[in-house]
């Protein structure tokens, strides 16, 4: 939301409204597609990443008779799954929201996935789709194809409206700039998340009364939630008195400050920090109060712990806190509402932005500050033993095939200071090295697979100078629809590198069998049904088709000449480039 660029296209559009009534035909009159476009570039979206189909017209028509530099720039994207994700990667290196539009009901069920994730993870998209015309004749935008019979549905928005803070049908021209305002203030308010709006062809191809053509009043995103000093100084008592404090959290705000304070917490008072089930890395992987991404052991040792922004803290079924223990749970929903079975225990649950939320709780602490430097040394040394645990186990895996562990310590070392990683079962993150929050992305806990790779093409759209690399495993590659993926990466001259962990099976699904029954008939069989990707299609060839950079890696020991090769490439030629890595089953990964 940028509050003075907002103001500059009020008088933008103040311009247009005023050169259109000049004019006497309604064809130059301002329509409710130039409305909403308008609109969407007054609430800050750069971007709406496109999948076209016959309700569009009138908004590729609008795109055409404004000005560039009024509304958003269209992207180009053939499959839905992708334009989502493209938004959500965007969204965490910038934290600013982004849009995307499909075609009708079927285009929409093919980006509910997407929107799944994006709910998951509180990721502000607006969501916009066309509906089929309501009408059969006598309006412009009336029925003209056989299809808009067969793809109407009595609720459209009921594909998304589970998943989204918000959804609406757009019914009268003059709704566009107001609904666009709407639709990003909400999806930018805390908590976050999708939005959609549904967009008929009637209302966006029909002119804007003259008495209703000016921008809508301007909608400031609420402000960040403080926390209730009466439940942050509870905390601080709690935590101040403990022996054994522990922070558990599993994800940074895009701009880091929820990182910055955790970290100053965990270094001022000595509280070890664990990321189970991460998706946003916050911690360093070296500072010497991070335990890592193990949460068995110091929830099991702990007597106060402060669970922030977390959904899924620990596993209720494996590891819990003891009885005695004392849990606080801070955020901008620390209940996360839109969970429907949650039973985490929590004695203090504690509204409030993270990052203000972490500062408040370590001033209160300040003036209660006893000695812990026997605690700071223990978990010092602790961290250290991890850190050498994980060397040694990623060394081990120089083999052919390589391990997860191996690969990851690799693509570590080839990571510089700005570089990110967006992992879809790829990753071993105990095996990497980076310097601060925001470098990890892990696919959101709803699991909906094909996000790694166009999730690193939005990153890679918002900054292209930086190394963006999807690290994937082979079963969410094909997820990605990969021959769209790589076709948006040329022609956008987005150098994203692909990393294609090939390792011939649905490991996931296999290792829960293995778990679920471990004695039983499926595991003791040669073949286990439902989890072998074999034979393997030739992945390089998949990127190779539009023009990436591509080798095949075998041995472990080749992997390290290979990323400095791709990532030359990447550098020099700005073009992208895709390693496909032979890697071992384990079931551990």
């Amino acid at each position: 939301m940028r509050t003075i660029e907002g103001f500059a296209l009020n008088a933008v559009w103040e311009e247009i409204v005023d050169v259109k009534n000049e004019t006497s035909t309604s064809q130059s009159e301002m329509t409710g597609a130039e409305s909403l476009l308008l609109g969407l570039k007054r609430n800050g979206i750069d971007y709406i990443f496109a999948n076209a189909g016959t309700d569009f017209p009138p908004i590729i028509e609008a795109f055409v008779s404004l000005s560039e530099d009024v509304v958003p720039e269209p992207i180009t994207v053939p499959h839905e799954t992708a334009s989502v994700a493209m938004a959500h990667g965007y969204y965490l290196v910038t934290g600013e929201p982004q849009a995307t539009m499909v075609h009708v009901n079927v285009g929409l069920a093919n980006s509910v996935m997407g929107v799944i994730n994006a709910a998951s993870d509180n990721i502000p998209v607006v969501v916009l789709s066309g509906r089929t015309p309501i009408t059969e004749s006598g309006r412009r935008g009336a029925r003209v194809t056989p299809i808009q019979y067969g793809q109407e549905m009595y609720d459209q928005s009921s594909m998304v409206s589970d998943v989204t803070k918000f959804h609406y049908e757009m019914r009268y021209p003059e709704q566009g700039d107001l609904l666009a305002g709407r639709a990003t203030t909400l999806a930018m308010s805390e908590p976050r998340g999708p939005v959609y709006v549904s967009l008929p062809r009637e209302p966006l191809m029909e002119t804007v009364p003259a008495s209703a053509a000016r921008p809508a009043s301007p909608q400031a995103v609420s402000s960040r939630a403080y926390p209730d000093p009466e439940a942050i100084r509870i905390a601080a008592d709690w935590l101040s008195d403990a022996r054994a404090p522990l922070v558990i959290c599993q994800r940074s705000s895009p701009d880091g400050s929820a990182a910055r304070e955790i970290l100053q917490l965990a270094e001022e008072f000595a509280i070890p920090v664990v990321e189970p089930f991460t998706v946003r890395n916050v911690m360093p992987s070296a500072h010497p109060m991070f335990l890592g991404y193990d949460v068995k052991a110091p929830l099991a040792e702990a007597d106060v712990v402060i669970v922030v922004d977390s959904a899924i803290p620990w596993m209720e079924s494996l590891h819990h806190p003891g009885e005695g223990t004392r849990v606080i749970h801070l955020g901008p929903d620390p209940q996360f509402q839109r969970m429907p079975i949650r039973g985490f225990r929590s004695d203090l649950s504690i509204l409030g932005d993270p990052a203000a939320g972490v500062a408040a709780l370590a001033e209160a602490m300040r003036p209660l500050l006893r000695d812990v430097a026997e605690r700071r040394n223990l978990i010092a040394g602790r961290s250290r033993q991890r850190l050498e645990r994980a060397a040694s186990l990623a060394v081990a895996g120089c083999e052919d095939p390589m391990t997860a562990e191996w690969m990851s310590h690799c693509l570590s070392e080839a990571m510089d200071e700005r570089a990110v990683v967006f992992s879809e079962l790829g990753i071993v993150p105990d095996m990497m090295k980076v310097t601060g929050p925001n470098r990890i992305f892990n696919n959101p806990h709803s699991g909906g697979l094909g996000w790694g790779l166009p999730a690193a093409l939005g990153a890679q759209l918002a900054d292209r100078d930086r190394l963006c690399i999807a690290c994937v495993g082979d079963g969410s590659y094909m997820f990605s629809n990969p021959v769209a993926c790589h076709q948006i990466a040329e022609a956008l001259q987005l150098p994203v590198l692909t990393i294609v962990k090939n390792n011939g099976i649905w490991n996931a699904v296999r290792r829960s069998v293995v778990r679920s029954y471990p004695e039983g008939a499926a595991v003791k069989a040669n073949r286990m049904p439902l989890v072998s990707l074999e034979p393997a299609p030739d992945y390089t060839n998949i990127a190779a088709a539009s023009r990436a950079y591509t080798e095949r890696v075998e041995h472990g020991q080749d992997l390290p000449a290979a990323l400095e090769r791709a990532i030359d490439v990447i550098r020099r030629e700005k073009r992208q480039a895709m390693l496909e890595l032979k890697i071992a089953v384990s079931d551990d990964r």
